[in-house]
């Protein structure tokens, strides 16, 4: 994955860069770790310093960094044997949208989220994590297995909103969407949304 600095960033990664080079070279020279210790206080406070004033601009610049977290990441973190469940059982399974069952400290939950994915094929393959018809309804399939199994729904939503194309109306898209809240207001289960 490449990293990108945004330019509010830059103070920050060249902190950075300067003790990772005087961590290569203490494997060599232990005398530097006093240095990198410093360092690393510094580019805490740095951080502290800058990400405590960022303008409006800035924070839309942080929510879309292209390199924070995807539902993916937190499912890798976060949770224990997770296995995916793929598929509306209608039409087909929709990539953008990820669920399946994982434990959450051994406590089995179903996790559902938006995917974007990170290199252009798979942005492609994820539709930039704009469900189609068909991801709603998995989603709802999934929602409805938890709450036979009586399992917590965890939800991760970053997305820019449903596919805008004409074949998600062809196929029922606001009825989807439309039938997922209708599934979420009267779930007997817990669900927790993280946006």
């Amino acid at each position: 994955m490449s990293i990108s600095i945004l330019e509010f960033e830059k103070p920050i990664a060249e902190v950075s860069d300067k003790i990772e080079a005087l961590q290569l070279a203490a494997t060599d020279n232990p005398e530097l770790l006093p240095q990198i210790d410093k360092l690393k206080l510094e580019e805490t406070a740095l951080r502290k310093k800058i990400y405590s004033k960022l303008s409006t601009w800035q924070i839309v610049q942080v929510a879309r960094h292209p390199n924070r977290p995807h539902t993916l990441d937190f499912i890798e973190r976060i949770f224990d044997e997770f296995e995916e469940l793929h598929g509306d059982r209608q039409f087909a399974d929709d990539a953008s949208l990820v669920g399946g069952i994982a434990k959450l400290e051994g406590i089995p939950v179903m996790i559902i989220g938006h995917e974007k994915g990170r290199d252009t094929e798979e942005k492609v393959k994820r539709n930039f994590g704009m469900p189609q018809p068909e991801g709603y309804r998995k989603a709802k399939r999934l929602m409805q297995l938890a709450e036979q199994f009586n399992m917590p729904v965890i939800t991760f939503i970053d997305t820019a909103g449903a596919y805008p194309g004409v074949e998600g109306e062809e196929r029922g898209q606001s009825e989807a969407i439309a039938r997922n809240l209708a599934v979420m207001s009267s779930l007997k289960t817990k669900i927790l949304v993280v946006v």
